[in-house]
Order: structure tokens, then sequence, then C-alpha cells
């Protein structure tokens, strides 16, 4: 396994526009500070804030070493603690998703309430405080409908996220909206490949032949500098949606961990579907028109998300092991549409289940290819693979400045 010495090494030799060394996508212990010093600091996206539509109602995940659960209070709020027991440790909550008036240890019913205050521990010694062992809380945040998580003990700075996401998100109405349904693989690649393959459309038009009756492979529909600086055609889309009330231009944090953007479909198409029409008859929020195309919005490290004029499709990338890696979509509707009279569930997820089948079946032979010995690293498309530069580029200077500090500490 690769030291945090050997690793900074490693970052600190690459060659710019290449892909990384093979051990960044494969070792151990580069895995294990990956998510040190990435997964237990950043900000990860969790949930759609409707996967918990009423009070009691519960998710949980697996974030490396820590399992979590999110809940909904009796007063609305949505909370998020360990999934651990402050007794003896048992893990609360096994199931996934669920409804629960309190949250109940199955080893010996330990009890808490829903803002994870102990209300209830049989048989305990007349010196025990309750209210020491609540359960232990994780940072969490409610933007606009989208649910972040934070391990760190003092998370990094989130209101310039916030004060550009909720904005862009509003007219979409995800307060309004419910999960139609969800999806959950494990692709068996390294979380970086995964994201690298999402942060690019060089592979589309040999992979996705689904996605690209409606989404463009062309590089240009991406490549923005600015809100004033796109392709004509962007431009145009701006103008018409922002007329409409849309905040479409292309906003971004000045190191690229994240970018809001509103691109049209091909030919005036709806929505992610086969024939370009809308999957859902009733509009999401206050979208004004179907044709509004997608907005686009990623997050690093974990999360890329398109919201369109009848639905939205949310996902969320989480790392199981230096070679696996769990991606979980859900696709969302207006709370009031009804399944069989206003979408038919396959037409609004075939696109995408296919396009995640098709990324899987990519990053596999990715993984693969980069476990042989033969494997070096090769330079990217400065034309196609600028998204895959700028992820690259935020993830090694991330470790790089995180990793330099330790160094130094140890070394003395």
């Amino acid at each position: 396994m690769l030291s945090q010495h050997d690793m900074l090494a490693r970052l600190d030799a690459r060659r710019p526009d290449y892909s990384l060394d093979r051990d960044l996508y494969c070792d151990e212990g580069v895995f294990a500070l990956d998510l040190q010093n990435i997964f237990y600091r950043e900000w990860l996206f969790a949930l759609p804030a409707c996967e918990l539509p009423k009070a009691g109602a519960f998710v949980t995940l697996q974030v490396g070493a820590y399992p979590l659960v999110v809940t909904r209070g009796n007063d609305g709020m949505i909370r998020a603690f360990h999934n651990v027991c402050r007794h003896r440790g048992q893990r609360l909550c096994a199931k996934e998703t669920g409804t629960t008036p309190r949250l109940v240890c199955p080893y010996h019913q330990w009890t808490y309430d829903l803002d994870g205050k102990l209300i209830y521990a049989r048989d305990m010694q007349d010196s025990f405080d309750p209210a020491q062992h609540g359960l232990k809380k994780v940072h969490c945040v409610d933007l606009g409908g989208m649910v972040f998580l934070c391990l760190a003990e003092v998370p990094p700075p989130i209101a310039d996220l916030a004060k550009n996401l909720m904005p862009y998100l509003a007219p979409s109405g995800l307060k309004d909206a419910k999960v139609a349904h969800s999806s959950t693989i494990v692709e068996k690649g390294n979380w970086k490949l995964v994201i690298e393959n999402n942060r690019e459309c060089y592979h589309c038009g040999g992979s996705h032949p689904s996605l690209c009756r409606t989404y463009s492979d062309n590089p240009r529909m991406t490549a923005m500098e600015g809100p004033d600086s796109a392709s004509p055609d962007i431009l145009a889309h701006w103008q018409r949606c922002e007329a409409a009330g849309l905040p479409s231009r292309f906003v971004n944090h000045p190191r690229m961990q994240w970018r809001l953007a509103r691109i049209p479909l091909l030919d005036q198409a709806e929505s992610y579907t086969m024939n370009g029409k809308a999957a859902v008859a009733k509009r999401m929020g206050a979208m004004p028109f179907n044709d509004a195309g997608s907005l686009l919005f990623f997050h690093y490290p974990n999360t890329w998300n398109h919201f369109l004029g009848d639905h939205a499709i949310v996902f969320r990338v989480l790392p199981i092991s230096a070679t696996e890696t769990q991606v979980t979509t859900h696709w969302l509707v207006h709370k009031d549409a009804v399944e069989g009279v206003d979408y038919d569930l396959e037409n609004l997820t075939h696109v995408w289940m296919n396009t995640n089948d098709e990324d899987r079946q990519v990053v596999e032979e990715n993984q693969k290819g980069i476990l042989s010995p033969a494997y070096e690293p090769g330079p990217y498309s400065t034309i196609q693979e600028e998204g895959v530069i700028q992820f690259v580029d935020w993830y090694c200077s991330t470790m790089q400045e995180r990793l330099a500090p330790q160094r130094a500490m140890a070394a003395e």
C-alpha cells in the first residue's frame, strides 16, 4: 500500500493533462487517504429531501467506515446522525429506507427521539445521565431540496454554494416533488474513474445510443468559461430561459468543485426519452415550458444531476473500496403526478437506466485495463476532456494541500 509520503510524491510528479498514476486508481492505501482527506472532510450529496416525505422517514447510507442515518423530525427538519447506538455500538437502522416514530436499537431497545435525544434506556444506574448519550450528530443541510452531509468536525464553508444553487433549483420545485424510482448499482471501478467518465462525452457517441438521441456529445455544449462566454446556441438558450424566470447562465466554484448551467437538448427535445417528448405530463415546479433543456449541476466529490422541465434525475456516488463504487440514481417527479396516468415508469427511466449500465461497463473495463502493469498515464484531449482535466486538477490539488502539512508534521 502506498504511504502518505509516496502518494504525495506521485502527485507532485504528475504530468499535467494526463491521467493519473496506476496506483492512484487501485491502491488500498490511496483509497484510505481519499476517504480521510476528501470523503470525511467535504460536503457530500446524500439524498433528495423529498425522499423523506414525512416525520419519521429515514434513509441510511455508508460513507467509508461510517454508517449514517438521515431522518425527518416531527418539526419537519432533516437531521443526520451516526447510525450507532450510544450503548454498545449496535447499528440502529439496518434497512436502507423506512419510517419509524422513534429510533430504537434492536439490541437492548435504547430509544432515541427523531432529534437524536435518548429518551429510554432500561435499568440503568442512578448515576446514568441520558442527556450525555444522545446520538452523535453529523452536519446536515438542505439546499433547495438537496440534502448534503459533512463528517468533518468543522465543515468547509457552504454558503457560496447555497446562494447559487438554491435560486437555480427553485423553479424545479423540489419541495413539491416525490421519488418516482430509485436504482443503486455497484461499479467495479475506482470512484475517480466513475467521476471522470461522467465529466466527458468523448465516449458518448460510441457508448450511449439512447442518451445521444437528446443529449449532444459536442464538447462546445459544455465548454463554458463564464456567464457570457459560451457557444451561440447556449447563449440563446440562456436568454430565452432567463426571460422566463429560469436562472441558467454558467456559474462555478473558483476551483471548479461545483458548476451550474442550463443547456438545451437536441432538436428542441423536451426530456431524456427515446422520442424526445416529455416523460411526465405534470411539469416540475414553476417550469414555464417543457423544452427548458437540462440544468446541469455537479459537485465534487460525489454528485452530478439533471433538472428538466418534466422531471429531475439526481445521482450519488459513494466509494466502497479501491475498485468498487456505489452509484445511486433517483428520478423525481411532481408529487401529484400519478404513475400510469401522468407518466409511464419505463419511459421515464429507460434512457438513464441504459446509460448507467453502459457507464458501468465502461468504468469496469477502464479499471481492468488500469490494473495491468502495462498501463501508463495517457494524455487527455483538451478539446473533449476539459471536464476530466478540471476534476483531476481539483482532486490532485486538494490532496496535495491536505497531505503536505501532514508530511511536514511527521518529519518534525
